[in-house]
């Protein structure tokens, strides 16, 4: 069981990195300003995880692993990605990430919380969230092909490496769907084996799925975030976290949903999904205060995620 835990997530972590390496130079072919990018492709690239463990689980009646899933993800992606990210490299927050990418995370996260009031998504609710995202996106590349001259000179960092690659549209397309099929596979071993973690040592779907899997779904995010904040891209950086938890919620739900409906467990309600709310929330102020995103800042988002799995493993006993 441990085999296809561990094997799964290096699949997954593989399988995301060469996604995105592919849908950037198809993004960078279009002429799609960084923070789109970090918004949308590469949002969408280190979300497929969370989308093919979602699906995965939720056609093998494991909703709590869905759900689980992707709050757990949300939650680490700020509160575990992000503050790790700050803690080794400050960042500035854009302008753009307060003003547009935040509010629609809240959005999607509040229209989460409202849909799963009743214990369940179902078609049409996924259907609304998904519909939401296409609109959101959409709206994203009108408003950067209208500025992309003037971002066009500051594109430079993490993703100059792949110059070559995004030179030749078949290499990127071949990666992209050799990313899919690796994140298809990772999933399916990483649910497997995280089940069987949690049958052995008694544990609850819920905790292992916003433990564990979450984890696990969340490092395509923490490679990224990092590396971007490394090579001075906070666009990137910033942009993908946020835009990640808006495409959890809106892609990785709404799509789910529309392929099967997911039960929400009550406990999820109760606990998991307030800490999901609260840390999306108060991480406005943070943007806020200061010139950049800095280390006492990491430290405190940091502090919380264990503070959250502390509770967690708390509860269990």
């Amino acid at each position: 069981m441990y085999f296809w835990l561990i094997l799964g997530l290096a699949t997954l972590i593989f399988g995301g990195e060469i996604l995105v390496r592919g849908a950037v130079g198809i993004a960078k072919k279009a002429h799609i300003s960084t923070l789109v990018i970090g918004m949308t492709v590469i949002s969408f690239g280190t979300s497929a995880p969370e989308l093919f463990v979602s699906i995965d689980a939720a056609i093998d009646g494991k909703p709590d692993i869905a759900i689980g899933n992707v709050i757990g993800s949300n939650i680490a992606n700020l509160a575990l990605v992000l503050g790790i990210t700050v803690l080794i490299f400050p960042v500035m927050a854009g302008r753009n990430s307060k003003r547009i990418d935040w509010p629609m995370m809240m959005l999607a996260t509040l229209l989460f919380y409202v849909f799963a009031l009743d214990n369940v998504l179902v078609f049409w609710e996924g259907a609304v969230l998904f519909t939401i995202l296409i609109g959101f996106t959409f709206y994203l590349i009108r408003n950067s092909r209208r500025t992309i001259k003037k971002e066009k000179d500051q594109e430079t960092g993490e993703f100059d490496e792949i110059a070559e690659i995004k030179d030749n549209i078949w290499i990127s397309l071949g990666l992209t769907l050799a990313g899919l099929v690796a994140l298809y596979f990772g999933a399916g071993w990483l649910v497997d084996g995280a089940v069987q973690i949690a049958e052995s040592f008694g544990m609850e779907e819920r905790i292992i799925g916003v433990t564990v899997v979450a984890f696990g779904t969340s490092v395509p995010e923490l490679v990224t975030s990092a590396v971007a904040a490394f090579k001075k891209e906070s666009d990137i950086s910033i942009g993908n976290l946020i835009g990640s938890n808006i495409f959890n919620i809106m892609a990785v739900l709404g799509i789910t949903a529309m392929v099967h409906p997911i039960h929400v467990a009550p406990a999820a309600m109760s606990f998991d999904m307030w800490w999901m709310i609260g840390i999306a929330a108060a991480l406005l102020p943070i943007m806020l205060i200061g010139k950049k995103v800095g280390r006492i800042h990491g430290a405190i988002l940091f502090a919380t995620y264990v503070i959250y799995i502390a509770l967690l493993i708390a509860a269990m006993k």
